[in-house]
């Protein structure tokens, strides 16, 4: 059966909100109104738009108000993802281990997940998500990546430490195996469901043992979730931590940083680039030297793959999790999902071959 065939069915994954806004504008005037019961007149909001993760998000300016942004959730997934981005913030607020890193933190004036119109709102951070800002500016996204990766490198130092991670790597790969394969068709069958056989055993198999920094960890730690101003590009907040774990794999967010950024400036999509490192069985040269200044990569080519991988794994998992969108899209299934199981496979299929003519040579 052709791929076009095992996906067929499934829609593309299209722009959220051309067709809505006229609903999603009143609804912000809705949500807008219910928070005059505080005593701050707020004007219209601006900017109102659906996020791939079911979200409305806009802001709200007032004449002697602090600027503040609200998210809506607009399915029972979003609501499960902004309480996790709640408590998160708020554990990392409170960790005196910080000090004053917290800054760059958003402040959470309500978390008001149930009743008729659930709500977060947040001051508004200064600045503009990397991601803008490197559309308009693309000679900026080296020095854009150095801040970004010391600055997380720092909540990795103050909250870590150096672990043997054998008890550690289930709870890291099985959750994303299993939401991949609840989420995706294709992944429960044929092909689909071989790569992930292959890749579960290929990732266990090269991080058990391994000594890594165990840290507070982002989980989606891309261009997108950091706010920079002026024209240098300094960092001025980290955003988005409903991914957030305090005992994660810390240089995860150093590869997903520098995976999303070559996404964003070569315009393929990361499933294409994890499958192209797999088969090189190694990262680009520039992406490797960005991990290395931050100290998180591997000191070999197995281990430098896996936590590629395993990046790779949390972006799609966490995608899957937070809209049942994507798991519907053939194109982002298609660009996303199938090149890297298909090449994990097919990668352990060829180490196969070349162990078993070794083991025939070694005979004769």
């Amino acid at each position: 059966m052709t791929l076009s065939a095992e996906l067929r069915g499934l829609l593309p994954l299209r722009p959220v909100g051309l067709l809505t806004r006229p609903v999603d504008v009143l609804t912000a005037r809705r949500l807008t109104a219910s928070l005059r019961v505080g005593g701050v007149a707020y004007g219209d909001p601006t900017g109102a738009r659906r996020t791939f993760s079911d979200l409305l998000v806009f802001r709200l300016d007032g004449d002697g108000a602090v600027p503040v942004v609200v998210k809506h959730p607009r399915s029972s997934r979003a609501v499960t993802s902004l309480t996790r981005e709640c408590d998160a913030v708020r554990c990392l607020t409170g960790d005196e281990r910080l000090g004053a890193w917290r800054r760059l933190l958003p402040v959470v004036d309500q978390c008001r997940l149930e009743g008729p119109l659930p709500l977060v709102v947040e001051r508004a951070l200064p600045g503009v998500e990397g991601d803008r800002l490197l559309r308009y500016c693309p000679p900026l996204a080296r020095r854009v990546a150095v801040s970004a990766l010391g600055t997380i490198g720092e909540v990795h130092r103050a909250t870590g430490r150096t672990e043997d991670v054998t008890a550690r790597v289930g709870d890291w790969v099985d959750p994303q195996l299993a939401a991949l394969t609840a989420e995706v068709g294709w992944c429960r069958r044929g092909r689909g469901a071989d790569g992930m056989r292959v890749l579960r055993h290929r990732l266990v198999r090269a991080l058990e043992g391994r000594r890594l920094l165990v840290a507070w960890t982002h989980g989606d730690f891309h261009p997108g979730n950091v706010l920079l101003t002026g024209p240098q590009g300094t960092l001025c907040g980290v955003i988005d931590w409903a991914g957030a774990l305090p005992d994660g794999p810390a240089a995860l967010d150093c590869h997903t940083f520098v995976l999303t950024l070559r996404h964003q400036r070569g315009g393929r999509q990361l499933g294409r680039i994890v499958a192209d490192a797999v088969r090189r069985g190694s990262l680009l040269p520039a992406d490797q030297r960005l991990l290395k200044e931050a100290g998180a990569l591997a000191s070999d080519a197995e281990g430098e793959i896996a936590m590629t991988l395993l990046t790779w794994l949390w972006h799609v998992a966490g995608n899957v999790t937070k809209s049942a969108r994507y798991g519907r899209s053939r194109r982002w299934i298609g660009e996303n999902v199938v090149p890297v199981l298909v090449e994990v496979a097919a990668d352990e299929t060829s180490a196969r071959g070349l162990r078993g003519r070794a083991v025939g040579a070694s005979g004769r």
